[in-house]
């Protein structure tokens, strides 16, 4: 984790100190500035945008005016940092708040599946939603699944709107055949320009709520200028004796400065732009893809590495603040400000949202506030890297070595890069190979100078080891909520994950028309202290019949307010009649390997489809088709008094192969009534006949029974309960 120890600038020119930094306006003059209450906050995000690819930061070659004039007119970071050298673990780091030695991505989906975020990877925008803000994502959210109504979907995470790609590799498709518009695939027109459709919806979003009353914040991430370089309209550089790629890749840049440019001329039009903070960054270095030369643009300015480096070249990127009243014009901050630091700086300007604790970044907003020798520094800086994606120039900068595990730290002038010699970061130490550098002497990254340097060799490798865990566990922040329809309960946790406490913790929960939720234990505290936690079970009674519905709880706290939806299935009503099981609705079924399939057993096809359950040529047109592991309940009510069926490996499985091996349980409230041995094609199916009066919930469980689930499809045949 950070501390607030001081971090030396790692160049010549910040050598002196922070405190020579020009402020931007005194603080008492930043808080008269947000009289009007917490300002409007917009995070721009480009994509493999480097650090010279801007004329603030030196770029002579392509133009990019509106991004130079709000550097200007605001404040320019020389030394921020993306969390990653790729993207997707780039923008979980920005959203959570945490590194890459504990983010919940740590890497682009080539070097193994697609990441995504959990329930508890609290981002800035639920932070910023418990405050009131209004939230809109508006383009590349950059990991998946690619699917609605997920933890890991932008609606899921804080964004009220969302507009843009889900998935990683959709984001590469600048005509795409469809664009997500909250959790709904929307198609578009044939012929659009994502980017442009993108940034209509942004600047519609501005429109929408420059009113008010609450403050809103705006999170744009075209996919500007990744590759492949394709943009309706190149002819700014047509002139130029550059590749088509170059020509093109250079107006995707100049269309990004547009964009940032359209954006500020609506919060000008609007007349919030003096009461909205503006930041504009990248999310790693430049790329080299689909014939694109960072070097004929100076891409990376003065520093060594690429997109996919750790070397500086591919995570020091562009970071400008603009604000006027807050931000004097001309500033520059030599701070060493990594994009993780974005949620807690955030969560300050925002005036004290709720941050949770236990993240790596640390606010920088007293650097936006004129304030700078107040803004926390960071003991140091971490990177991890596994990429199994390659391209030439980054390879040979990393000297071959491009799909080996890497990490780098900074901390204070001393850079260090170290590579595995493979893929695990479990090696011992004297396996990697280390390389030190002195960015106070040396911004280029040219000279290793750790043979001369073993003390600093050793503390850093110290540090790295530290700043890595294999599973960060969180601390659990806002209101969530666990439904389980099976004993009609639903339970409300408001868990206090910040560092201080929060007064007067109130818990509601609003159900429909009709039916009644009584809560069990308390729904209010006068206090909660930090790290603790406000449980409540609330027992649940539905009419008769009742269909599914989302419940929605509510809480607030210290000033904040949460709210968690929860989608909820009322128990079926017991049956009334000897009934089949297959005939009755279940309360839950969960199968290990597809839908389970009703009066059907063929272990491939959906529910419904496939030829009825048979055991040694016996067929039974009733019965119920399920892959190992599985559980599905019922609801007895305590009417039932007879369960029986025929369990096994059906003549179909068998077929496929005499790899199948499955135990069956019969459980009911919570106890075993009866079990199986194996279950095997040879063995053929067991009977069972089990007294289930006054049983309430029957639970019908297979599990695998020789550590090889790949032919465990098992059936319950005739499956059928008679009633009192």
């Amino acid at each position: 984790m950070s501390s607030r120890r001081h971090f030396l600038a790692g160049s010549a020119a910040a050598a002196a100190g922070l405190a020579a930094l020009p402020q931007a306006v005194q603080p008492a003059q930043a808080a008269a500035a947000g009289a009007e209450g917490p300002p409007n906050l917009v995070v721009i995000l480009a994509d493999d945008l480097g650090y010279g690819d801007l004329g603030a930061y030196g770029q002579k070659l392509i133009t990019t005016p509106r991004i130079d004039q709000l550097a200007a007119e605001g404040l320019r970071f020389t030394d921020a940092y993306a969390a990653a050298a790729v993207c997707a673990p780039s923008r979980a780091a920005l959203l959570t708040g945490l590194h890459t030695g504990h983010a919940a991505v740590r890497a682009n989906p080539s070097s193994g599946g697609q990441g995504s975020l959990g329930a508890g990877d609290t981002t800035f925008a639920e932070v910023l939603r418990a405050r009131g803000y209004r939230t809109g994502l508006f383009g590349k959210w950059g990991f998946g699944p690619e699917a609605g109504d997920q933890p890991s979907h932008p609606s899921a995470r804080g964004f009220e709107e969302f507009y843009g790609y889900i998935d990683h590799s959709h984001a590469h498709q600048y005509y795409p055949a469809y664009l997500w518009n909250g959790n709904a695939k929307e198609t578009v027109p044939t012929g659009t320009f994502a980017p442009d459709a993108i940034a209509a919806r942004a600047l519609g979003f501005i429109d929408a709520h420059a009113a008010g009353p609450a403050p809103f914040l705006l999170f744009l991430t075209p996919n500007l200028p990744h590759a492949p370089s394709e943009i309706p309209d190149a002819s700014a550089y047509a002139d130029r004796s550059w590749t088509q790629a170059n020509k093109s890749h250079a107006a995707q840049i100049s269309l990004l400065d547009a964009q940032v440019g359209a954006v500020v001329d609506r919060l000008k039009a609007r007349g919030v732009a003096e009461r909205t903070v503006v930041l504009v960054a990248s999310d790693n270095g430049p790329h080299e893809e689909g014939g694109v030369n960072p070097d004929l643009f100076d891409a990376n300015g003065p520093l060594r590495g690429y997109k996919r480096n750790l070397y500086e070249g591919g995570v020091r990127v562009p970071l400008v603040a603009w604000s006027p009243g807050r931000i004097a014009p001309g500033t520059t901050s030599a701070r060493p400000t990594p994009l993780y630091d974005l949620l807690p700086t955030l969560a300050d300007l925002a005036g004290g949202a709720p941050a949770p604790s236990d993240i790596d970044g640390l606010s920088a907003a007293p650097v936006l506030n004129g304030a700078p020798a107040l803004a926390p520094l960071h003991n140091h800086l971490y990177w991890y890297r596994d990429e199994q994606g390659v391209t030439s120039r980054a390879n040979t900068q990393d000297g071959g070595r491009a799909k080996q595990v890497a990490e780098a730290i900074r901390k204070d002038r001393w850079k260090a890069v170290r590579f595995a010699p493979a893929r695990d970061r479990t090696v011992a130490d004297s396996q990697w190979q280390f390389e030190l550098y002195d960015l106070a002497v040396d911004l280029g990254e040219k000279n290793d100078v750790a043979a001369a340097n073993p003390a600093v060799v050793a503390s850093l490798t110290a540090l790295l080891r530290s700043s890595w865990a294999d599973v960060y566990a969180r601390r659990p922040w806002g209101l969530a909520t666990t439904a389980s329809p099976s004993a009609g309960t639903l339970t409300t946790t408001l868990a206090n994950g910040t560092a201080r406490p929060w007064a007067d913790a109130r818990v509601s929960l609003t159900v429909p028309a009709g039916w009644t939720a009584t809560p069990a234990g308390p729904v209010a505290a006068a206090s909660l202290a930090a790290g603790g936690s406000l449980t409540t079970v609330w027992t649940l009674t539905a009419p008769q019949g009742a269909a599914a519905t989302t419940l929605t709880a509510a809480a607030t706290a210290g000033g904040s307010t949460f709210t968690a939806k929860t989608p909820y299935t009322p128990l079926p009503a017991p049956p009334t009649q000897d009934s089949y099981l297959s005939d009755l609705p279940w309360v839950s079924a969960a199968n290990g390997w597809g839908p389970v399939e009703i009066d059907r057993s063929n272990g491939k096809q959906a529910a419904g489809d496939g030829t009825p359950i048979a055991f040694g040529g016996v067929t039974y047109a009733k019965g119920l088709g399920v892959h190992a592991p599985s559980e599905i309940v019922y609801h007895l009510g305590g009417r039932g008094n007879r369960f029986t069926a025929l369990v096994g490996i059906d003549d179909f499985s068998k077929k496929q192969s005499a790899s199948g091996a499955t135990r069956a349980t019969v459980r009911g409230d919570g106890r075993v009534l009866a079990t199986t041995g194996v279950l095997t094609g040879a063995s053929g199916p067991t009977a069972l006949d089990v007294d289930v009066t006054g049983i309430r919930l029957l639970h019908l469980v297979v599990e695998d029974a020789n550590a090889n689930s790949a032919f465990d499809h098992t059936s319950w045949a005739a499956a059928r309960v008679t009633v009192v």
